[in-house]
């Protein structure tokens, strides 16, 4: 087995474009509740400044199975620099093999690379299996917005899950 984790090219945007649909349909994976265009998702890349937060790819035998991306937190606050937001979506063809933990562990590797100090994972408290991969990579939870999202007429938290690095 071919495993990679890369930076995100232009030619990605379409399996990352594919992976977070799927969660989005799979609902209580992220707040979104309609799929996105492909020419959102290149909107989306087009405005994450990429050389100062990056988006990554995990590629399995030329495939990307998983994106990952470090993500201004409270955009335009400097004095929040040091700050990022950790994302991380695997395929649901490609999930409990272990990806989502290597998607974890490299992001988190290249955060100490841009000098990140402090990383946060925003989610909803429904996201079992998120909340399980932070815990095992040593984040806790630091806040919670109680019923901040409804998700086909169920009230979710929201929570603030960080790590001092």
């Amino acid at each position: 087995m071919d495993k990679k984790f890369r930076l995100a090219q232009t030619r990605d945007l379409i399996s990352i474009n594919e992976i977070y649909n799927q969660s989005i349909e799979q609902r209580h994976q992220t707040a979104d509740l309609t799929t996105y265009s492909i020419e959102q998702t290149h909107e989306w890349y087009g405005a994450h400044n990429t050389v100062k937060y990056p988006v990554f790819v995990l590629e399995i035998n030329s495939k990307v199975v998983g994106w990952s991306s470090l993500s201004s937190y409270r955009s335009g606050r400097q004095a929040l620099a040091k700050v990022a937001e950790i994302s991380y979506y695997v395929d649901q063809s490609f999930l409990r093999q272990g990806h989502g933990n290597s998607l974890m562990h490299d992001t988190m590797s290249m955060a100490n690379e841009y000098s990140f100090e402090i990383l946060v994972a925003i989610l909803l408290d429904t996201n079992l299996a998120s909340k399980s991969i932070l815990r095992k990579f040593r984040f806790s939870e630091w806040g919670r917005i109680p019923c901040a999202a409804i998700i086909d007429g169920q009230k979710v938290d929201h929570l603030y899950f960080g790590l001092q690095l």
